[in-house]
């Protein structure tokens, strides 16, 4: 199968942060259209306001100045081609003070970067001022030079000569000579630049005598969508570097974290499928660290897995010893037997290790039957304290002549289960306790209620549990009789065998020893039926 690291996985989330400078990308364009839009309405305020100063003002508007710039020439002869030579008779010159006051008209309206035009009804330049290029443009920074590489950059070297359809064929013009104001987009000559151009009517009581044409390039808001674009690729470029960075560090981290657990995990158990050492367990608060005391718990519990699989075959042949040695040497001793009376010593023996051996086989079989028999066992809702009461009169018989204390609630106690097994697990707790009981001493069976809880506790006075095996004392195979067991046989079950019924019942049992060391107590906490 292919792999693929998790740093090669974070780093390609990483790449979803490009969605952010094309996000702020079309926001700038966004930007720009609405800048575009602003300026037309600036220069159209600006043809309105020269157009309102030349309104009812006939002489100004049938003054035609001489020739002042090579641009305003150009306009004339482009002018006089587009209506074919002929523009009419040129009208005679005014005086100066004339001239003056359109000028200073135009003069006191123009804009930075922006040319303003004033033309009559039959297309002749009556006034020019202005350029669209600006004096002193600001030389680019290293920014805009390496976005330039990407975007067209603002330039000031751009053809501003008249088009061809700069006036008669602009629809803006045509449409200010109608009466109607008007705005335009479009390209220089050489493509190079774009202009805005606004076109108002010039009137003279209810007749158009002439229009007012302002124009300008949007390289100011290229400019600004430059500056913007410049600031978002530095802040981009700053934000992917810092978070592929912070993202590298955390995936490193995450890696090395996981690999040393995952050598940790193969070096805990060797090829033989034994349980060398236990990885340490992490204290982090989060994913990683549970995994990591996951796999010490599961570690430790197959280390103890192994140990009962280890210990299986010596406690077997420690409790098998007995009977057969009974078996073998009363077998023996029966061939040599030479009277019945010693011929049925020797029968009797032997029968006696058989039933030992039947003992052993039986117990080592009941915990697998009671696993099967409880996943088909049918729960009921019965009363917890009559069922303790004949457990422990028969305890009484059963155990004479030790003593038992017995405290249970007059009241009813509800559980949810079965009161066989219910039963059978007293008759564990009870029986690990008799065994464990100091001479003399009474074993307690408390029964009480705890809120929603039904609680049953089995005290004891004798040795205390040891810390190293508390943890898996409920587990299968685990004693602490030793050479206590006596003639009867144990193999570790009892405790186990009273887990899985509390399990069954929906509760938990634990164990503790009693204040001043002076026992154990095993309780068993089951929910209180409804």
């Amino acid at each position: 199968m292919t792999r693929f690291p998790l740093r090669a996985k974070l780093a390609l989330v990483a790449l979803m942060l490009l969605v952010l400078p094309w996000a702020g990308w079309l926001y700038v364009r966004e930007m720009e259209r609405f800048l575009v839009a602003a300026q037309e309405e600036a220069l159209a305020a600006t043809a309105r306001a020269v157009a309102t100063a030349l309104h009812e003002r006939p002489k100004l508007l049938a003054y035609r100045a001489r020739s002042e710039s090579e641009l305003r020439d150009e306009a004339e002869r482009e002018l006089q081609r587009l209506t074919g030579g002929v523009i009419g008779q040129e009208a005679p010159a005014h005086e100066a003070a004339d001239d003056g006051e359109i000028a200073a008209i135009l003069k006191a309206l123009e804009r930075a970067s922006s040319r303003i035009w004033v033309v009559s009804r039959d297309y002749r330049v009556l006034a020019l001022v202005g350029s669209l290029k600006r004096a002193d443009p600001p030389p680019p920074s290293l920014a805009q030079r390496v976005l330039g590489l990407l975007l067209a950059p603002p330039t000031e070297e751009f053809d501003d000569a008249i088009a061809e359809d700069a006036l008669a064929a602009g629809r803006e013009v045509a449409a200010a000579l109608q009466g109607a104001a008007s705005t335009r987009t479009r390209n220089t000559a050489d493509g190079r630049a774009v202009v805005v151009s606004a076109a108002q009517p010039i009137w003279v009581g209810d007749e158009v005598l002439g229009a007012v044409v302002v124009e300008e390039t949007t390289n100011r808001i290229v400019s600004l969508r430059s500056q913007a674009l410049e600031r978002l690729l530095v802040v981009t470029l700053a934000v992917f570097a810092l978070a592929a960075a912070v993202l590298l560090w955390f995936a490193t981290r995450i890696s090395n974290r996981i690999r040393r657990l995952s050598d940790e995990a193969e070096a805990a158990i060797d090829a033989r499928g034994r349980v060398t050492r236990l990885t340490t367990a992490s204290e982090a608060a989060d994913e990683i660290g549970d995994l990591s005391r996951s796999f010490t718990t599961v570690l430790g519990r197959l280390a103890r897995y192994n140990a009962y699989l280890e210990a299986l075959a010596g406690r077997l042949s420690h409790e098998l010893r007995t009977p057969v040695a009974v078996v073998r040497s009363s077998l023996e001793n029966l061939h040599a037997a030479r009277t019945p009376d010693e011929t049925r010593v020797y029968v009797e023996r032997a029968e006696e290790g058989l039933a030992r051996l039947g003992t052993i086989l039986s117990r080592m079989t009941e915990a697998s039957r009671l696993e099967q028999g409880l996943s088909t066992a049918a729960r009921e809702r019965f009363d917890a304290a009559p069922v303790v009461r004949g457990c422990v009169e028969g305890y009484r018989l059963a155990y004479a002549p030790r003593s038992f204390e017995l405290s249970v609630p007059g009241a009813a106690v509800p559980v949810q289960g079965a009161p066989d097994l219910f039963a059978q697990m007293l008759d564990k707790l009870v029986e690990n306790a008799v065994d464990f009981a100091a001479d003399g001493t009474a074993i307690r069976v408390h029964l009480a209620e705890s809120g929603n809880q039904a609680i049953l506790r089995v005290e004891n006075r004798g040795p205390t549990l040891p810390d190293a095996i508390r943890d898996s004392l409920f587990d299968s195979m685990v004693s602490l009789r030793g050479e206590r067991s006596g003639a009867v046989p144990h193999l570790g079950l009892g405790l186990y065998i009273a887990r899985l019924i509390a399990d069954f019942h929906g509760g938990v049992l634990r164990a503790e020893n009693l204040p001043g060391d002076a026992g154990a107590a095993f309780e068993a906490v089951l929910p209180r039926a409804v």
